[in-house]
């Protein structure tokens, strides 16, 4: 836990709304329509404004769509206006928001993870008497440049040869070979989790027409880099459908694609189930480059004792990974960060992703009595992971003044009509945004040009729209992106709204 934050006083800030929260969470005190306050009899504009159940109608989500929301002036902590304020949707990627808090309360802002090279057997004229081996420290954000300045320290260190084997390890964090597994199996936004993480744990996968065949690699790029890798394979398939498949063939990441699907050349990122064998083989191609030669990785499930240090690399402050995690959404930075600090306040690794998200769902009750949220990972990723918009408000509005949360989220871009973006709107949202298919949600803090400020959260979701789906159609499923379109343009009109009734 990070020194100068009061974690035992996280509760008192937001009495006046908990006990508020609690009124509307009881069904006897639930009000059937948004609390709208009556409006002067010269406030003509506040008097016009159309209610929350008339923009919901507007929005046109479908019969089966449910919205929940809740607002509140941040200051005072008055519960200002609501519609199913206590009804669990799944939150989407705004669940990341939540993993922020978790995290920066039991980590703090400066934490780092350290990714390192071990030694076994002892060094000796630079020649490694026993086994190297590659141990992960939960680093989310380790990339091919990362591996490359690691090999050099190495190199750097003294060390030129290695008599043993080369050892990968991963077992900082629990293993998942996928966060969802109701995801299709080709999208790069749901790979394998580790404690030996590459890439985002993504392989880059190119093709290019070549007569009537087609050249295809595998690498593990960057910006400086490109290696390519054997551990994940990809072979060339006459049909039409489906377009991925994957199969795990002799401990590798095999892939097929269909002829049909790739045209004359192209690239996009693939998952990676093999994180700690991707890892390990790129770390020996730059191990080569500064004349060490390494035996194939193997991967361990336990790291003997007293084995020397001799190289680390550490990733950026935790408050920097956040802040990119939050601005692009990446869904393995938010399980690698919230397993490692439910690791923290467990003592030990975790069994699971959703071991890991029960132990944030108890710290949410503990600490913000947050009593609606059972989320299933991290990251929002799972479609079974639910939170009430009540909740969700409630976490942002009590972690406001303890910890640098809102600094961290994106400012939200405010549209017209024909949603071009408006520039110079007079009001400003920095908030998270979730989206799944048939599922929206914003969360975050509005400031309002007379300096009130509010929190809030909005989810939307057609359940069982998203239930119905084919795995064939969920990564673009028919009517979802005009359905999303329809639900920011509802989260806006909200946002919008907000600010003229409840300016000070």
């Amino acid at each position: 836990m990070s020194d100068g934050i009061s974690r035992r006083g996280m509760l008192g800030g937001a009495l006046a709304l908990i006990l508020t929260a609690n009124s509307v969470r009881a069904e006897s005190a639930a009000p059937a329509t948004s609390l709208r306050p009556v409006g002067r009899a010269d406030d003509l504009l506040r008097r016009n404004q159309a209610t929350g159940e008339e923009l919901i109608a507007k929005a046109r989500l479908g019969a089966n769509a449910e919205v929940s929301y809740a607002v509140a002036n941040m200051q005072t902590g008055l519960l200002l206006e609501e519609h199913s304020p206590a009804t669990g949707l799944p939150p989407a990627s705004v669940a990341k928001a939540l993993t922020a808090s978790y995290a920066l309360d039991v980590l703090g802002p400066e934490y780092r993870f350290e990714t390192r090279i071990l030694a076994t057997g002892g060094i000796k004229d630079g020649i490694v008497q026993g086994d190297l081996i590659l141990a992960g420290g939960g680093d989310p954000t380790l990339d091919t440049d990362g591996l490359a300045a690691l090999a050099a320290s190495m190199k750097a260190a003294g060390v030129t040869s290695v008599l043993g084997e080369f050892r990968v390890w991963g077992g900082a964090l629990a293993f998942a070979p996928e966060i969802d597994t109701e995801q299709p199996p080709h999208v790069g936004y749901s790979p394998a989790v580790s404690g030996l993480n590459l890439n985002y744990n993504r392989v880059h996968f190119e093709w290019r027409r070549n007569g009537s065949g087609y050249v295809v690699n595998m690498d593990a790029r960057t910006a400086a880099h490109r290696p390519s890798v054997q551990f994940a394979r990809m072979d060339v398939v006459a049909r039409s459908l489906p377009v991925y498949t994957y199969d795990d063939h002799e401990g590798r990441d095999d892939w097929t694609v269909a002829r049909g699907a790739l045209g004359d050349g192209g690239s996009r990122w693939l998952p990676v189930r093999k994180p700690e064998l991707y890892a390990g083989e790129v770390f020996q191609t730059f191990a080569r480059t500064q004349g060490i030669s390494l035996n194939a990785p193997v991967p361990v499930t336990a790291l003997p004792e007293g084995a020397e240090v001799v190289a680390t690399q550490d990733s950026a402050p935790l408050r920097v990974i956040l802040q990119d995690m939050l601005k692009w959404s990446t869904n393995l930075t938010a399980e690698a960060v919230g397993m490692a600090a439910s690791k923290a306040r467990l003592g030990q690794v975790p069994e699971t992703l959703k071991a890991s998200a029960a132990e944030m769902n108890a710290w949410a009750k503990e600490r913000i009595g947050a009593v609606e949220v059972a989320l299933v990972d991290h990251s929002g990723l799972g479609g079974d992971s639910r939170a009430s918009a009540l909740d969700m408000m409630l976490a942002l509005k009590t972690v406001r003044p303890l910890l640098e949360l809102k600094p961290l989220l994106k400012p939200f871009t405010m549209r017209d009509s024909q949603r071009r973006v408006v520039e110079d709107h007079p009001l400003k949202v920095h908030a998270k945004t979730g989206t799944l298919n048939f599922v929206s949600g914003l969360a975050g803090f509005v400031d309002l040009p007379d300096g009130t400020e509010l929190v809030f959260a909005i989810f939307c979701a057609d359940v069982a729209r998203r239930e119905a789906l084919p795995m064939a159609q969920r990564e673009r499923p028919e009517g979802g992106n005009s359905w999303n379109v329809r639900a920011k343009t509802l989260q806006q009109a909200l946002i919008e709204r907000w600010g003229v009734m409840y300016a000070a």
